[in-house]
């Protein structure tokens, strides 16, 4: 196991899942700085107290994955004065919308249809995959940035679960970070208070029935299987971590060392 680090982890009225990866070990040897690099769930509702902290992180960059179609739903993000916003879609804001109206709006019924029988689960593991395989230009630009200027930086979604997760989870392969330490700092996001409040559309007692939400929680966890999909995904497509990084993500050794000596203590 590895050791358990200490991280920056204030208690947010309106952002949820927001900590410090700082303290990560390397495999050879070194952390990950604290107070460069930071991870949470959307801004859109950060109080006055929310944003008065988060801008006295010195932040410089902070990375949204989110879609137009998360941004309908939540709203904006808070402006930082002298932050760099990046936004970075990491899924279609088309694909899945009528899926994600269903969660909202579905009954039982059709609940049972597109998640039962481990379906839910199946579909974050093959988003995984894809966003893996096929947004390699936008990681490739995250991790860029981050070598070249973009530190301290925020990476967020929507819930800062899974499209943040991942994209942290990439940085941190690039880091040289052990992969059980990158898979412990992504379970963190299924502690009770850190959780996506899931939002449904009725307001009756059945719409968050016990069946309702089992249904819905493989949506919701951050579950250890579909982080190692994405990882077998790059050793299925690219042989290993270093061939991805290189040729998938077109990061020279050169770069690479930039992003530790910024990163890493």
């Amino acid at each position: 196991m590895t050791q358990q680090v200490p991280s920056t982890e204030p208690e947010l009225a309106g952002v949820r899942n927001f900590r410090d990866v700082g303290g990560l070990p390397t495999v050879d040897g070194r952390r990950v700085r604290f107070g460069v690099l930071f991870r949470s769930g959307h801004l859109a509702h950060a109080t006055q107290e929310d944003a008065a902290f988060l801008s006295s992180l010195g932040l410089h960059t902070i990375f949204d994955f989110r879609n137009a179609a998360d941004q309908k739903l939540e709203g904006p993000d808070v402006a930082l004065p002298g932050v760099r916003n990046v936004n970075l879609p990491l899924s279609d804001p088309a694909d899945g919308a009528e899926f994600w109206r269903m969660v909202r709006d579905g009954d039982l019924d059709q609940l049972r249809e597109i998640l039962s029988d481990g379906k839910g689960a199946q579909r974050m593991i093959d988003s995984y995959r894809t966003i893996i395989k096929e947004r390699t230009a936008e990681h490739s630009r995250v991790l860029h940035a981050l070598a070249e200027d973009s530190v301290p930086a925020l990476m967020h979604c929507a819930a800062g679960k899974d499209r943040a997760g991942l994209s942290v989870a990439v940085t941190l392969l690039a880091l040289g970070v052990e992969r059980e330490a990158i898979v412990e700092d992504y379970l963190k996001s299924n502690a009770k208070h850190r959780r996506y409040k899931v939002r449904r559309s009725s307001t009756s007692a059945s719409a968050y029935s016990p069946e309702v939400m089992e249904l819905l929680d493989p949506l919701f966890d951050a579950r250890a299987e579909y982080l190692s999909a994405a990882f077998e995904t790059i050793e299925e497509t690219w042989g290993d971590v270093g061939t991805y990084l290189e040729r998938g993500l077109g990061l020279t050794p050169q770069t690479r060392e930039r992003l530790r000596e910024r990163l890493l203590d």
